[in-house]
């Protein structure tokens, strides 16, 4: 049963190290950086410093001016800009393979945890083992290209020093004697 435990928590670790690493990019925090992450004609959403977020297109974007079109132009200034988000890229896929990882690795600790049901007979073992294999990286990489769905289609390319949000952080903790989770939350 310990294997078991191990081959679980294992796929748990990996499916939570993959969304940390697909997240780890941080905002820019200056205004003038805001090139480095973005390009006019790029589609974005813009909170000005009332809470208001208007769409556009970046029309020019400089260290002291961001212009947008949107229905008519309009230049933001830093401080009228609190936030700034842009699409996120981020295809569906990289969800699925990490699915696929962690699925893939349940399905062989399975038949690390039960080795004698393929010992009978050895012309079995290759089908058990890729069906075992299969299924749990099928399963995987259901449930992982679901999650990457379900996430924001926005992420958030610049936040203004000194502006507040609320951040919650999940990271697995394991060490030799406690297994669980560390949780984060910051404002």
């Amino acid at each position: 049963m310990k294997s078991w435990r191990l081959a679980i928590t294992l796929a748990a670790i990996s499916l939570l190290l993959a969304f940390a690493l697909a997240a780890a990019q941080e905002p820019v925090r200056s205004f003038d950086q805001l090139n480095t992450r973005l390009k006019p004609g790029d589609t974005i959403w813009v909170t000005d410093a009332q809470g208001r977020e208007i769409e556009g297109s970046i029309e020019s974007i400089g260290p002291d001016a961001l212009t947008l079109e949107a229905g008519a132009p309009r230049a933001f200034a830093p401080p009228d800009v609190t936030a700034t988000r842009a699409p996120r890229h981020s295809a569906t896929a990289i969800g699925a393979l990490s699915g696929l990882a962690a699925g893939t690795a349940c399905g062989i600790g399975f038949l690390v945890k039960y080795p004698g049901t393929t010992a009978e007979e050895p012309g079995m073992a290759a089908i058990v083992v890729l069906g075992l294999a299969g299924l749990g990286a099928g399963a995987g990489a259901i449930v992982g290209w679901v999650i990457d769905a379900a996430r924001d289609s926005k992420k958030e390319v610049y936040r203004a020093p000194g502006s507040s949000q609320a951040r919650l952080s999940i990271a697995p903790l394991v060490t030799p004697r406690a297994k669980g989770a560390a949780l984060s939350f910051a404002f």
